[in-house]
């Protein structure tokens, strides 16, 4: 398909979206023609009798009713605000080189270039339109030079669409691999520009934003109605032009993607490449490395730094992707900016509020964190924190300190406390075996004051399928964490201030709306099983860097990590497992033997 076939066909589409609008419209003024034509007839001598009597009496209230009820609804349709995706901002003060590259992209596309350029915490890249008057006044003036070289056709259409580049890209992509990249995308301002296609696209946008006023929940049952009738209108709409305007915009990527066939079209090919890459070591970053900071309440300020520190790992590890390490000696695109810092900040906190639910800024319970402080602020503070709650259930459940002659007497906490605990005879798990020592089994008044209970309407973790075939004590250890830790979570906490982001613009998470947070989370809550490993882990850490000097560190690929003599220690988890899941500590305890870790010593918690 050509520019020119796309081009028509997304028009062709268009105008079918607004005849949906226009039979709309003319099915809300159908009542009001015939009452006129009704009254008409009177007033004329024409028309007379009972029966047309009856029917002006009965027709010419409906159709009051009729408007006033299609203007109700197209005043919920123009006045919804439609959804905005939540960005970070990039005035061109703040990026001039970059506004210039893709200004002299769109030149060469021969197409409007995009009125603004924002940032988005993933990696993709695409068209946003803003010119809804809740998205705030349009920058027409401001971006006239912007726009094109001062042709008449771009003029007519001053407020283009907003370029949203995922700032991953700019970090691990060079200058000319995300010039390649963005050109399909700017190459679709083009077709946004056509009348008919912004029309049949705030149209639809006008619908699904009533259909959100619509389902938002209301205490006012008049209003709870009125707005029902709204929804139920705007989603027979939408039903109407959905295949419309699907089709309508799979013209114009295919118009944008032949218009683009003509720049940069080899580079394009090793540029998508590069985006596969950035999105493996993306996702990889976000889900061992930021997550558990995250969790802790710290925030990485540098996460598409660390993107660029990820894959270069990968391409060091991986043999597939030895040849990309060689493209880091060319200009990364992240000197497009003029504070590269500030605004991978900004990104970085986005990232955090739309994948894990942060707070819109810094404060006492969630500050940032620098790369170089990442092990002894999140790894070394995790791994305490969590042999301290792995003890502080233990001492709830009532279990004793390591026995021995090499166990101290002051029942200090210690790895061989656990290990002895778990060590079982082989026997596996059963509900009942478990509810025996679960906190919902501890009549009122009978157990300690610590023994955590669980949370109203969440799952029973004795009831985890994940907990079958572990012994008894890992199962009910398992479960106990898993209710303390769903107490702490449920623990309410201090409010604290939330100024807005370090951004280089204004932020605009007004505009969004972030009561659903996370938007995209990561991943699913824990199990009791992978509640119990990590503990387990985390003790086993902690007594090596207390009787081994062992030390914290990041991995770039897989988090955080134990270093013993500066090397990463792999070999952990499958130990771990035989442990929670035969009762079987032989294992663990030979390779703590070979690394010189005393268990019987006690270990600092957190």
């Amino acid at each position: 398909m050509g520019v020119e076939a796309g081009a028509q066909a997304a028009r062709a589409r268009a105008l079918a979206v607004l005849r949906v609008r226009s039979r709309a419209l003319a099915v809300a003024l159908l009542p009001a023609a015939v009452a006129v034509i009704l009254l008409a007839g009177a007033a004329g001598d024409r028309l007379e009798g009972p029966g047309w009597d009856a029917a002006r009496w009965v027709l010419t209230p409906a159709a009051v009713l009729v408007l006033l009820a299609a203007a109700g609804v197209a005043l919920v349709v123009a006045r919804a605000r439609p959804a905005m995706s939540p960005t970070v901002p990039v005035t061109e003060e703040a990026a001039p080189d970059l506004y210039r590259m893709v200004r002299d992209l769109a030149d060469r596309l021969d197409v409007p270039a995009p009125s603004a350029i924002a940032l988005t915490p993933d990696c993709d890249s695409w068209l946003e339109d803003r010119t809804h008057p809740a998205h705030g006044p349009p920058p027409a003036e401001e971006h006239h030079d912007i726009a094109g070289a001062g042709k008449q056709a771009h003029r007519r259409h001053p407020v283009a669409p907003v370029l949203v580049i995922g700032s991953p890209f700019l970090w691990w992509m060079r200058v000319g691999e995300l010039r390649a990249v963005l050109a399909p995308v700017i190459a679709g301002t083009g077709p946004s520009a056509h009348p008919d296609i912004a029309a049949a696209r705030r149209f639809v946008r006008g619908l699904d934003a009533a259909v959100a006023v619509a389902s938002a929940p209301r205490r006012d049952p008049v209003s709870r109605a009125v707005l029902a009738g709204v929804g139920w209108v705007a989603r027979l709409l939408l039903r109407g032009c959905r295949v419309h305007a699907g089709e309508m915009e799979r013209g114009v990527a295919a118009a944008a993607a032949e218009r683009a066939q003509a720049v940069d079209y080899g580079l394009r090919i090793v540029a998508q490449e590069q985006v596969g890459l950035a999105y493996a070591g993306w996702d990889r970053l976000l889900t061992r490395v930021a997550l558990p900071a995250w969790r802790m309440g710290r925030w990485p300020s540098r996460l598409d730094a660390g993107v660029v520190a990820a894959l270069t790992e990968l391409s060091r590890r991986d043999r597939l992707a030895e040849g990309f390490a060689s493209r880091l000696g060319e200009r990364p695109a992240c000197d497009l900016l003029e504070e590269p810092g500030a605004v991978d900040e900004a990104a970085s906190l986005l990232a955090a509020r739309l994948f894990h639910g942060g707070p819109a800024g810094p404060g006492p319970d969630w500050s940032p964190v620098a790369w170089s402080e990442y092990p002894e602020e999140v790894v070394d503070r995790k791994w305490r924190l969590d042999a301290a709650r792995l003890h502080r259930v233990l001492d709830a459940m009532g279990v004793r300190p390591a026995a021995g002659p090499a166990a101290p007497a002051t029942g200090a906490p210690t790895l061989s406390r656990v290990l002895d605990h778990l060590t079982d005879t082989g026997s596996a798990w059963t509900a009942e075996s478990a509810a025996a020592d679960s906190p919902e089994a501890d009549p009122p008044g009978s157990g300690p004051d610590t023994a955590p209970t669980r949370t109203p309407g969440a799952p029973d973790p004795l009831d985890d399928e994940d907990l079958a075939g572990t012994t008894a004590p890992s199962a009910t250890l398992a479960a106990r964490l898993s209710a303390e830790l769903a107490r702490e979570e449920a623990a309410p906490s201090p409010a604290t201030p939330s100024p807005a982001p370090p951004s280089p613009s204004p932020d605009p998470a007004a505009l969004w709306d972030d009561r659903a947070l996370p938007l995209f989370p990561l991943q699913p809550p824990r199990t009791a099983r992978e509640l119990l490993a990590d503990h387990l882990t985390a003790m086993v850490c902690c007594a090596a860097m207390d009787t081994a000097g062992a030390t914290p560190g990041l991995d770039w690929l897989d988090g955080p990590t134990l270093l013993i003599d500066g090397e990463r220690t792999a070999d952990l988890a499958p130990k771990v497992l035989t442990l929670i899941e035969d009762g079987d500590a032989t294992p663990l305890r030979v390779w703590l033997s070979q690394l010189g870790i005393r268990p019987e010593k006690p270990v600092r918690l957190g």
